[in-house]
């Protein structure tokens, strides 16, 4: 068990069932862009590690960028989702693939897909590392799952609460 501020957490996701997960995701992502080069754009702050982690194994040529979006407060989502950091980048006629640590109400990545439409795209494409169907509210196909996983709140991994634990390999989930 660990503690993080005013919350105790217990192991939930280990490390190694993470990087089968990245791997699986990775090696469906190779097949589906053997002849273009996407531009995978991670989801600050949580996805830092995941991005990192994915394109370690993904075999194709890409680009890689970052935008920064903000939703939570504690352990809740505001459901009122922000940009904070947008792209430099001319993305028209490019494949672009989301990536997210977590998806669960799906708000993040309602807004995300309005900002790639203006964009004009040629393909957009959402991948995440863990999923919540029980929570998910939105009609927008998520393209690569790597774990689904119950509407508990979770830490590790890029994921914290109140800025603590994103650095813990493992993933915990709110103790009981």
């Amino acid at each position: 068990m660990i503690q993080l501020h005013d919350k105790q957490f217990v192991p939930f996701i280990s490390s190694e069932e993470i990087n089968f997960a990245l791997v699986n995701m990775a090696k469906q992502m190779d097949d589906d862009f053997f002849d273009e080069v996407p531009v995978f754009i991670g989801v600050l702050n949580g996805a830092f590690m995941v991005l990192s982690d994915l394109m370690k194994q993904y075999r194709g040529m890409c680009e890689v960028s970052f935008v920064k979006m903000a939703s939570y407060e504690g352990t809740q989502s505001n459901n009122n989702v922000t940009e904070l950091i947008g792209l430099n980048q001319d993305l028209s006629g490019r494949t672009v693939v989301v990536v997210e640590d977590i998806i669960d109400t799906g708000n993040t990545i309602e807004v995300l897909k309005e900002i790639f439409k203006n964009q004009n795209v040629k393909h957009f494409k959402i991948a995440t590392l863990f999923f919540k169907p029980e929570a998910y509210k939105k009609d927008i196909k998520i393209d690569y799952i790597g774990i689904r996983i119950p509407n508990k709140f979770i830490v590790g991994y890029g994921l914290d609460y109140d800025g603590l634990g994103r650095n813990l390999q493992d993933v915990y989930q709110l103790a009981e």
